[in-house]
């Protein structure tokens, strides 16, 4: 499968810091190809919680193809949250983060010395169905008499959100910052908030929202890698996992719910 990879912008990469980026089908990945291949034990995964969905459905698929594999309950969070976790010791195989920031500091405290991009995502406006702000752009979110959420900073969706508003201009006084784009989601379906910048992905297929893609979306565009953990319990199921990621396959589940190539 050809696939717009890429390696990381240098300025991205501190001292001797980097992120091998290579394309799929590659040695890691044979036991993806051949279903009959002999795998044996549990999987942890860390990914960013825009994944959800996604990657339930990649490790449901996965867990078909190698019945002797276990894959543990999908820890969700911000990338940043997560990557925390994993640098303050908390044992996981595989990582996938939503933005590259993340990946370098967990590459950089030597718990991984490889990734590779596997999806892209932009951000929309989501509002609740009925509309009740009247929001129709991004420059309404500056409305101070709108209850807007938002990601924190820290978090990628949280970077991409003022990267996006900074392009055109708009001050927002968010009335929460969110530690992961659910958390946002999840207020503006509630009717707690009249808006949110989540991200494509999560809106795709929900009834209970109405999306508004806001101009220079396509400007703001956040890479997703991941990467097994050198300290992987199983290196071998970490590797076939990504492999499955990177698969046909596994790129049509995640642009099913919404993701672009990387």
């Amino acid at each position: 499968m050809s696939k717009r990879l890429r390696r990381l912008p240098a300025a991205f990469v501190a001292g001797a810091i980097s992120l091998a980026i290579v394309g799929c089908g590659n040695g890691d990945a044979t036991s993806v190809d051949d279903p009959g291949a002999e795998l044996h034990g549990e999987l942890t995964i860390f990914a960013a919680a825009s994944l959800g969905a996604a990657f339930n459905e990649l490790a449901s698929e996965f867990e078909e193809m190698h019945t002797a594999v276990d894959i543990r309950p999908i820890s969700y969070d911000g990338s940043s949250v997560l990557a925390t976790q994993l640098i303050e010791g908390a044992p996981a195989d595989v990582f996938a983060s939503a933005d590259e920031r993340n990946m370098i500091r967990v590459v950089g405290e030597s718990l991984a010395d490889n990734a590779q991009f596997f999806a892209s995502n932009t951000l929309v406006i989501a509002v609740p169905s009925t509309n009740p702000g009247e929001v129709t752009s991004i420059t309404d979110l500056a409305d101070p008499d709108l209850t807007v959420v938002l990601c924190a900073p820290e978090v990628p969706c949280g970077s991409a959100a003022q990267t996006l508003l900074g392009y055109g201009d708009v001050h927002v006084v968010a009335a929460s910052l969110e530690q992961n784009v659910t958390a946002v989601l999840t207020k503006v379906a509630a009717g707690e908030a009249d808006a949110g910048l989540v991200y494509a992905s999560d809106v795709q297929g929900r009834d209970d929202v109405e999306v508004i893609v806001p101009e220079g979306a396509e400007s703001v565009v956040n890479h997703y890698p991941i990467a097994s953990l050198l300290d992987a319990s199983d290196p071998e199921i970490a590797q076939a996992f990504i492999g499955y990621v990177l698969s046909d396959d596994g790129q049509a589940v995640l642009q099913s719910w919404g993701f672009d190539t990387p």
